[in-house]
């Protein structure tokens, strides 16, 4: 092995490790917030690599038995993206690290350390899927379960466990986007002299976009800790920002532009989210619609959400028309803007999702009170990524209108 191609693995493996290593100390961080460090069973360690496994794409089954007595239903499908994001930034910034003083890189020393990356983070993910499994014994309370159980001694359990194989499908696909978009959001990052000709259309108008999501992320921590300081329940508070931040700060992106999610909260399990958003997820009538209006419905400042996600638009607008060329004319940014954000909300459309639930019933007798429910929160993808596009459009022209007086890189036509 040459002693450039002895770095090149390093490199990656150092990215890899890196990755992985700040994704298991922000779990670690929330799931100690949260109180999963009085687990029993010394359970907290294959709770951590679940949360991993869930954060790199993976697969993480959820299932209840309780033998002969009754049945069980459970799933579990959410995306910790506070732990993927911190994971997801370590890895392409070490990725892209090595490539900053180039000027041009060709497309087989890309592709060659982008497989060496997918390789080793692959290794590194299955080896986070094998302690990544436990059970856990349920306590059903007074009820004619907890009789039978103790009887015939079967007491009714819940577990889980990472499945190997979608894990390292579902993380390929997970890695390979994640090398994509640094690609595509670095400005400086050389790119093959057969793909210069994007570089104008493509990078301006992702750069903006990264910057926009990163900047949403940003203000819902600083709003976070307001709330850990002003309103008690810190430790709590510090778990939502350490599992699940994006998902709040992205879903109130998409809603401030006028995008729509549904979802239902019923039993006593429910989602780590402001209490706002819970009475609406918990409304009479099953599924119900989270926007602007039903979230004003019920607190009118939540009108401000349309305030700043204008605002943050424009300013994405003139942002991408600033780091453009300035012979890009007002419609070309409108163009680039428009796809950008309508693929950026899809993105986070199909991460942000939550669908989880849980089940345990006495086979003739019914349901055992207190351990049935399920929360799911899940987008309207055609209204929301829409709304984006059009949002974009309109963000695109008017900041390049507004970014004229600016000093623009390039040549004036």
């Amino acid at each position: 092995m040459s002693r450039t191609s002895a770095r090149a693995w390093w490199d990656a493996l150092a990215a890899a490790v890196a990755g992985f290593a700040v994704m298991t100390a922000v779990a670690a961080a929330g799931l100690a917030c949260a109180g999963a460090g009085d687990l029993p069973d010394a359970a907290f360690p294959r709770v951590v690599a679940a949360v991993v496994v869930m954060a790199s794409g993976g697969t993480v089954e959820v299932s209840g038995d309780a033998g002969l007595l009754a049945g069980a239903d459970a799933g579990l499908s959410v995306l910790p993206l506070s732990v993927g994001l911190a994971g997801a930034l370590t890895t392409g910034y070490l990725f892209l690290r090595p490539l900053r003083h180039r000027a041009v890189a060709g497309p087989g020393e890309l592709a060659a350390r982008a497989g060496r990356s997918v390789v080793l983070w692959l290794a590194l993910l299955a080896l986070f899927t094998l302690p990544a499994r436990q059970d856990f014994g349920l306590a059903t309370g007074d009820s004619p379960l907890e009789e039978l159980g103790e009887l015939l001694d079967s007491a009714p359990t819940v577990g889980f466990r990472a499945a190997l194989a979608p894990t390292l499908l579902f993380g390929l696909l997970w890695i390979l986007g994640l090398l994509l978009i640094a690609l595509l959001v670095s400005r400086r990052t050389p790119l093959p002299s057969g793909l210069l000709r994007f570089h104008t259309a493509v990078r301006p108008a992702a750069h903006a976009v990264a910057v926009l999501l990163l900047v949403y992320v940003a203000l819902g921590f600083v709003a976070g800790l307001v709330v850990a300081a002003t309103q008690g329940h810190a430790a709590r508070t510090f778990a939502v920002l350490l599992l699940g931040l994006p998902n709040l700060a992205w879903l109130a992106l998409t809603v401030g532009f006028g995008g729509a999610w549904q979802g239902a909260v019923e039993g006593p399990f429910g989602l780590p989210v402001p209490h706002l958003l819970d009475q609406v997820l918990r409304g009479p009538g099953g599924p119900s619609t989270v926007d602007a209006a039903s979230l004003a419905q019920r607190d009118p400042r939540a009108w401000w959400l349309v305030v700043a996600a204008a605002a943050a638009l424009l300013g994405t607008g003139v942002l991408a028309a600033v780091r453009s060329p300035a012979d890009v004319r007002p419609r070309q940014h409108a163009l680039h803007l428009a796809v950008a954000l309508a693929l950026a909300t899809l993105a986070v459309c199909l991460l942000a999702g939550v669908q989880a639930r849980f089940g345990l019933s006495l086979l003739g007798i019914g349901d055992v009170p207190g351990l049935d429910g399920r929360a799911e929160l899940t987008p309207r993808l055609l209204r929301t990524t829409g709304l984006a596009l059009l949002w974009g459009a309109v963000a695109g022209f008017l900041g390049a209108l507004l970014a004229r007086p600016l000093r623009h890189p390039g040549r004036a036509p």
